[in-house]
């Protein structure tokens, strides 16, 4: 037995090697695991007593892959492409070993196979994999940034054709047992306490120790390269289509269609060595760094819930009150409900409050009709939600969420009424989404136990909840809704207290520049298209429909109402005022805005946009307005870092990406910052700030940390062997 795997040589001559990496909750590609696993195949190859090998796992799942938090920071280390591809050329140089030691190998996959996990399994002659729901195998790497690395672009195209293994690695989704087994890429579905005796009999059974591809005369499925024109035709559509759906933002999916091009015209061991060169270019570059930090390493730290508290005790909403049964609190409902919360759900009228409920029957319905959860499980779900106009029946609630308008004496109101009925214990939220979270608690009688918990729209479908804590909210109060966000699998980040907070503040700035730009006459297709390429899901002017013109003048009037002669005007003020109270388009809900809706058609930019706004002679380039609008982005969130309203970088990146849709490959805001450097960024700011006005100007703080050149990641710590 070595220190990661178990091995175990049976009577019938069938060695059985159980994966199981030390200290890791699951194992994963380690440099310990691939020495062992060395050891392994030439203790096989060498003892002739030996007839062939199963390879297992002894934890719960078979292998999620490489150990990514090992990888995270080549680009910071300054690892060269040469360097990252050869750590991806030994890990195929060793299953390579594995598939050609002349004895059969056969994998048992037990729940997970991903990654390296699975391209292990792929190098072995045979596979077996657990008739599970929990079971699945897949490549997901392309969703850090990076392609299978240990063999994956080859193996898979030559089990199940190129444009199978196109889609199936280019866009990283899982399969499950029954899928793999159609799909060609397991051979054999067992229960799950069968599989190693299945996979053992497969090599009793005379089970060949060659892989298809190692036979003289084999073919690729259908053909590969140029040498099928149907091939050859996948590539080339699925090559534009890439470039059109990822902007050539992101180098990952382009380079696996490269990899499967090239490699599949070539013998298996130069075709691996193809593939080890596109990864460690994958690897040296800053977009997979970015991607594997915020979306692998931070979000993982976020939902295990990093930010609470340690001493306050593990709690659970068992029964919860939401005020208001709009879009927000149906969401709310319909997302806590579904876990198992019981929840009332209060409106000013019993109409209103059913209506609320009726999204829930809505999205339960669609998942029934799609054969997600059962009939039975819906009504159960639904069976949580009671629709009420009575403060009294929040008596006995955990937790109460406000959701109602974004007024203070809306607000003011009921909280008083709803804190008369609660229990002292009880924790009152607030969903607010501009409104200082110590404002709003003066007019509760238990300030500590006020907080801020923003949930976005719609709230079944978007992952993050910002939680905000005021002056007097307390670490329990904070314990607690950190608890009742992971009891809904949601991420949090936690912000202090601020007008619009870190999220609304931040997204503010991407529809206000865009407004500003349109005053100045940029072209608005320009504005919108040039948002979308650089990753944006939508351009400002939409996005400033979906939200409404009308809400965000409510928000701008009752900021200047509340501030007074410190109130200074932001870009787009007149164009939102005039859009609002002139022109009487406010947006999409009201059927007219920056765009056109059509009823029966398709949306369209508002033709007369020129004649509010006429063209300038000289129009931006598209790298101009796609700079103003991430710079200006990613300049608030560094003032929020200053002003302490986020106190960590992860969760501005986490943030910024969750919440409104900050380009994934860029890390998030402040990574979008260290990616460019901060001295070519403070510089750039400077400059638009003299060409576009002062909302572009670098604090002194920033200025002192770009002098300082001290970026918001520290730098990682030099290896002892360096």
């Amino acid at each position: 037995m070595t220190q990661n795997i178990r091995f175990n040589v049976d009577g019938d001559g069938v060695a059985v090697l159980l994966l199981d990496v030390a200290d890791k909750p699951m194992n994963v590609v380690t440099p310990g695991l691939e020495k062992d696993l060395g050891e392994c195949i030439d203790r096989v190859t060498s003892d002739d007593a030996i007839r062939g090998a199963v390879i297992g796992s002894a934890k719960s799942s078979f292998m999620a892959g490489a150990d990514i938090k090992g990888m995270v920071d080549s680009y910071d280390r300054g690892v060269t492409a040469a360097e990252a591809a050869e750590l991806s050329l030994h890990v195929n140089k060793l299953f390579r070993r594995l598939e050609t030691c002349g004895k059969p190998f056969a994998a048992a996959i037990n729940g997970v196979a991903l990654g390296g996990g699975f391209e292990l399994a792929l190098a072995c002659h045979y596979r077996v994999m657990a008739d599970d729901p929990k079971a699945r195998v897949g490549l997901p790497e392309v969703t850090i940034g990076l392609l299978p690395g240990a063999g994956g672009t080859q193996r898979v195209p030559r089990l199940i054709g190129v444009a199978e293994a196109a889609r199936f690695i280019s866009q990283g989704k899982p399969l499950g047992a029954r899928q793999a087994l159609e799909k060609g890429l397991v051979h054999e579905l067992a229960p799950a306490e069968q599989i190693l005796e299945r996979a053992r009999q497969w090599v009793l059974k005379g089970g060949e120790g060659v892989q298809p591809w190692d036979n003289k005369g084999f073919r690729i499925p259908g053909g590969g390269g140029q040498s099928t024109p149907k091939a050859f035709q996948t590539f080339m559509g699925a090559t534009a289509l890439t470039a059109q759906a990822t902007m050539r933002n992101y180098p990952a999916p382009l380079a696996i269609l490269s990899c499967i091009y090239e490699g599949t015209q070539l013998p298996i061991d130069k075709a691996l060595s193809v593939e080890s060169k596109y990864f460690g270019k994958l690897l040296a570059g800053p977009v997979a760094r970015n991607l594997m930090r915020t979306m692998f390493v931070n979000k993982g730290l976020a939902d295990k819930l990093s930010r609470r508290p340690a001493g306050p005790e593990k709690t659970k909403v068992g029964k919860l009150g939401i005020l208001g049964a709009g879009m927000m609190g149906a969401g709310i409902a319909y997302a806590s409900a579904k876990v198992g919360i019981d929840v009332v759900m209060l409106d000013t009228s019993l109409e209103a409050a059913e209506k609320g409920k009726s999204y829930s029957q809505m999205l339960l319905g669609k998942q029934v009709e799609r054969g997600r959860i059962s009939q039975q499980d819906a009504e159960a779900v639904l069976g949580r939600i009671q629709t009420t106009t009575r403060y009294d029946d929040l008596a006995g609630c955990d937790l109460v969420v406000e959701a109602v308008f974004e007024n203070r004496q809306i607000k003011a109101d009921v909280t008083a009424r709803t804190e008369a009925v609660i229990p002292k214990s009880a924790v009152f939220a607030s969903n607010t989404s501009t409104l200082p979270i110590t404002g709003l608690a003066k007019n509760s009688k238990r300030p500590a136990q006020f907080i801020g918990i923003h949930f976005f729209s719609p709230v079944d479908k978007m992952p993050l909840v910002e939680i905000i804590v005021g002056k007097k909210t307390s670490d329990e109060t904070l314990a607690r809704a950190l608890d009742y966000v992971g009891q809904l699998r949601k991420t949090p980040i936690v912000v202090n207290d601020s007008r619009g907070f870190y999220t609304s503040r931040c997204f503010g700035t991407f529809t206000r520049e865009g407004m500003a730009m349109l005053e100045e006459g940029v072209d608005p297709a320009l504005i919108e298209n040039a948002a979308k390429m650089a990753g944006m899901p939508v351009g400002p002017l939409a996005v400033s429909d979906e939200v409404t013109m009308d809400l965000q003048w409510k928000v701008t009037k009752q900021t200047e109402e509340d501030l007074g002669r410190r109130f200074d005007k932001p870009a787009g003020y007149d164009v939102i005022q005039r859009f609002v109270e002139e022109l009487n388009r406010p947006g999409r809900r009201f059927g007219a805005g920056f765009y056109d809706y059509p009823e029966g058609g398709k949306k369209h930019l508002w033709p007369g946009l020129s004649e509010v706004y006429p063209l300038a002679h000289e129009q931006p380039s598209a790298d101009e307005v796609i700079k103003r609008l991430m710079y200006i982005q990613a300049l608030e969130a560094a003032r929020c870092m200053e002003e302490g309203v986020v106190t960590t970088a992860a969760e501005a990146d986490l943030g910024s990406i969750l919440g409104w849709g900050f380009p994934a490959w860029a890390g998030g805001t402040l990574s979008y910052i260290d990616t460019i450097g901060i001295g070519e960024f403070v510089a750039e700011c400077n400059r638009m700030a003299r060409r576009h006005g002062k909302r572009f100007k670098p604090s002194r703080w920033l200025k002192q940390r770009a002098d300082r050149k001290e970026s918001f990641y520290p730098a990682p710590e030099k290896d002892a062997a360096a």
